[in-house]
């Protein structure tokens, strides 16, 4: 992978449903990262989505499967598969992780791409002080100057 960006599940539906919650450091780099192939979002985003959806707690205007549809047709967008090493690491993580196992294979897919991570999630940025990812909230200062 030679993008630079892998967004968590949040990060993609605010994007794309332009909520205001994204702040502008990550949509300015995402907007970058879209021009330059620079931008992923894990297989694990889009069963998390439809997951979500199926069950009500959130709303897309349209069926999952629309959304879906049409969010991948964000120019230069890579939907990362999970691979073996990926799926071995999650379960594996080093120092101090949650117990969630979407998170974990997202994370886990940063990490083997070695990818910079957005997410507004505090479990993973905490997690990312501790070294073993690079993470940044939406409004960090550094994503505009990467």
């Amino acid at each position: 992978m030679t993008g630079r960006y892998l967004i968590d599940t949040h990060i993609w539906l605010w994007y794309g449903l332009q909520n205001p919650r994204l702040r502008a450091p990550a949509r300015d780099a995402i907007e970058r990262a879209v021009k330059t192939g620079g931008l992923a979002v894990s297989i694990m985003s889009l069963w998390e989505i439809s997951l979500l959806e199926s069950k009500g707690q959130i709303t897309l205007g349209m069926s999952a499967e629309e959304w879906l549809v049409e969010a991948l047709k964000l120019p230069n967008l890579m939907v990362l598969p999970l691979e073996l090493p990926i799926i071995l690491d999650a379960h594996r993580l080093p120092g101090d992780f949650h117990a969630d196992p979407a998170d974990q294979l997202i994370v886990a897919t940063a990490r083997h791409h070695r990818l910079t991570f957005i997410t507004e999630d505090r479990k993973i940025l905490d997690y990312a002080c501790q070294g073993y990812l690079r993470a940044h909230a939406t409004g960090d200062k550094e994503l505009l100057s990467t």
